[in-house]
């Protein structure tokens, strides 16, 4: 299924009904009066956020939605019949904004929470509801009153508690199908992974929501490479999991490449909780892992872990890790880090 997180929606809720104009007219029922009914309500839109779903693909094709109008009112004091809701099913994740795009309507985070974006017009009124003791055959009706029509900005926010960062070949695809099951693409060049993927960690009868982001790259904030606006989808998460390719001759430079552009995205990404670990570590000699080691731990002021994410070296210190930050919430005694300013 392709991934899509952002898209441009138009939605119109429904029309009243028109109020009917009409008469009794039968045999040996003289002054027979108004019957003329009211017209009924139309379809409100509204949105419903549901289980099964992680991309916003089904808007990619189809961005207008206009609801039904509601029945005209017939004679014979019939009303018109009211219209059910026309609901739009999108991801725990996503977020409304109004045309401008930064005013925002509605943050849905939890399954099964509802929220109107338009409100459909009332019917009109028949004749029968102008009757009155001076106006025993009123020929008057009403139109039904417009619904309300705007277009809306759908944007998806994954939510996990742990997102994955670092340069493209860092071993981020492959450390997600070591500890989950997903499947995402790993190859030997850069930028295998075009789109966010989402993986479940278990770890002690525990588990816990495994972001990985494509890579990115030096001035990417400027639209280098794949740009960093998937970068969103590490807001929600509590935990950045710093992955560095240790095999490179500079992890440091790596490092501040990362940072950098974390923190061109914005400050809401400053505070988080960051794990740098090196990867790959199988790939090197023991003495020169420990200098680069010691190189990063220096820099960052913090330790620092090493893994082989091919192997499962070390694999399972670092997501106990995270479960044990997750678990905590915001502890204090937790040592965490986001580098030198």
């Amino acid at each position: 299924m392709q991934f899509l997180d952002e898209v441009k929606i138009y939605i119109k809720a429904g029309n009243g009904g028109a109020g009917c104009m009409a008469f009794r007219r039968e045999k040996n029922i003289p002054l027979g009066g108004p019957t003329g009914g009211n017209g009924g309500r139309g379809s409100d839109v509204i949105i419903e956020c549901v289980s099964g779903l992680n991309t916003l693909i089904d808007y990619r094709y189809k961005q207008h939605f206009v609801a039904k109008n509601g029945e005209h009112g017939k004679g014979s004091n019939r009303h018109g019949e009211s219209r059910d809701p026309l609901i739009l099913k999108v991801p725990v994740g996503t977020q409304i904004f109004a045309e401008d795009g930064e005013t925002m309507i509605a943050d849905i985070t939890e399954e099964g929470q509802v929220r109107r974006l338009v409100k459909a017009g009332d019917g009109g009124f028949g004749n029968a509801g102008f009757k009155s003791s001076t106006n025993r055959a009123p020929r008057h009706h009403t139109d039904g009153w417009p619904g309300e029509e705007m277009w809306v900005w759908l944007r998806l926010k994954l939510i996990s508690d742990v997102g994955l960062v670092g340069l493209p070949n860092a071993g981020k695809s492959t450390f997600l199908a070591q500890v989950t099951s997903a499947k995402p693409k790993i190859a030997d060049y850069p930028f295998t992974t075009l789109k966010p993927q989402l993986g479940v960690v278990y770890v002690d009868d525990k588990e816990f929501v495994l972001a990985d982001l494509p890579g990115l790259i030096e001035d990417a904030h400027l639209g280098v490479g794949l740009g960093d606006k998937f970068l969103k989808h590490l807001e929600r998460c509590g935990i950045l999991l710093h992955l560095i390719d240790v095999t490179q001759d500079d992890v440091v430079d790596a490092y501040k490449v990362i940072r950098k552009e974390v923190l061109s995205y914005g400050m809401i990404l400053k505070d988080k909780i960051e794990i740098v670990v090196l990867n790959k570590c199988d790939a090197i000699s023991e003495e020169e892992l420990e200098e680069k080691h010691q190189q990063i731990k220096e820099y960052c002021g913090n330790d620092v872990m090493f893994i082989s994410a091919a192997t499962g070296h070390n694999v399972k210190q670092v997501i106990r890790k995270c479960m044990k930050i997750i678990t905590k919430g915001d502890n204090e005694d937790e040592d965490h880090f986001y580098g030198n300013s």
